[in-house]
């Protein structure tokens, strides 16, 4: 049940595209075309944010060490070369009318059905991407909670677990805790947002290598290629059961699949020669972000996005951590060691 992609064809692996450059890219559109003014006031005001560092204080994996880049002039702010780490979920809700209109189920409160490390090489012209299956059993640590209070530690816990119960402080921090990486950075895509994005897209294209029948994503589709609205794409996101082996594993590489459709239609549509299309794409992809308060603005997602512009496709490395059947239930998956913590090691 190992998800590493390294032995994969080169064109297979291409088509794993990095999801926080590319979101972050697609923002940085959004700035670079929103002068001043309401546009650029209610696109800002979008955007969610949570302040990690002061929830989790000192307790973390040390920070790299960073050296600033020369300036040109006194008055010149470089863009950032230090390496970074950021931690991308893709956060589900099933509660609400409009989720469940969306295909979502009867459960409330919401879920991290997508998890991946992002980290950016120093000089920001390479990355690996790692996949956590939301399926994985961790010891997830005590986390604080808004109220002042603490969740309690647990032992063979499911890793998307973190995220009900504490947010995204408590997933940092389980991601912190198995990895022992500083997550320099932390962006929340909210699938709903994402559909309203595809909508607003014209839909998003994808091929299926098998035919999908799955009763919990109300998804149904042949083989073959297929032109998805918001609904459609969304279902295909949540997808697991029906293909593959059912597992988590399958629908982490469904998800690859939307996330490479998304961005080829993004670059495909040239967004400013309609402006009513141009808002609506830009709403729907700020709207649908939560950040750390280090990303929270326009103006810092410019600045990680314009970092990233000699980052290519084929300098993207993507695995899914190293798992294997956990012996306590064969439905669920724990690290594979020592392969997993020798990822892990080659990210700090």
């Amino acid at each position: 049940m190992n998800g590493d992609d390294e032995g994969r064809p080169v064109g297979r692996r291409r088509s794993r595209v990095l999801k926080a450059a590319g979101l972050t890219l697609a923002g940085v559109l959004v700035a670079g075309a929103a002068a001043g003014g309401w546009v650029y006031w209610h696109l800002n005001s979008n955007i969610k944010s949570v302040d990690i560092d002061q929830a989790l204080g000192d307790d973390r994996p040390a920070k790299a060490t960073v050296t600033p880049a020369p300036s040109a002039s006194a008055s010149a702010s470089p863009l950032p070369t230090e390496a970074v780490n950021i931690l991308v979920l893709g956060s589900d809700s099933r509660s609400g009318k409009e989720n469940q209109a969306l295909g979502g189920g009867d459960s409330s409160g919401a879920r991290s059905d997508t998890a991946m490390v992002v980290h950016i090489d120093a000089g920001r012209t390479e990355a690996t991407v790692v996949s956590i299956p939301r399926d994985t059993l961790v010891t997830r640590p005590s986390c604080p909670l808004e109220d002042g209070g603490s969740t309690a530690v647990a032992y063979n816990a499911m890793f998307n677990s973190a995220y009900a119960l504490g947010g995204p402080v408590c997933a940092v921090k389980t991601v912190e805790s198995i990895t022992d990486v500083r997550m320099d950075h932390y962006i929340e895509i909210d699938f709903s947002g994402f559909a309203k994005l595809v909508n607003a897209l014209g839909g998003v294209t994808v091929t299926t290598d098998e035919d999908i029948d799955d009763p919990s994503s109300h998804l149904t589709l042949k083989a073959g290629t297929h032109h998805l609205d918001g609904k459609q794409a969304l279902a295909l996101a949540r997808t697991r059961h029906g293909i593959g082996d059912g597992s988590d594993l399958g629908r982490i590489g469904l998800q690859q699949k939307l996330v490479k459709a998304l961005l080829e239609q993004i670059s495909s549509t040239n967004l400013l020669t309609s402006p009513t299309r141009f808002y609506s794409v830009a709403d729907a992809i700020t709207g649908s972000l939560t950040t750390d308060t280090g990303l929270d603005s326009l103006t810092e997602l410019m600045s990680l996005g314009q970092s990233l512009k000699g980052l290519s496709a084929d300098q993207v490395r993507t695995v899914t951590m190293p798992v294997l059947p956990a012996p306590s239930n064969h439905n669920r998956v724990v690290a594979q060691e020592p392969q997993a913590s020798k990822l892990w090691k080659s990210l700090r």
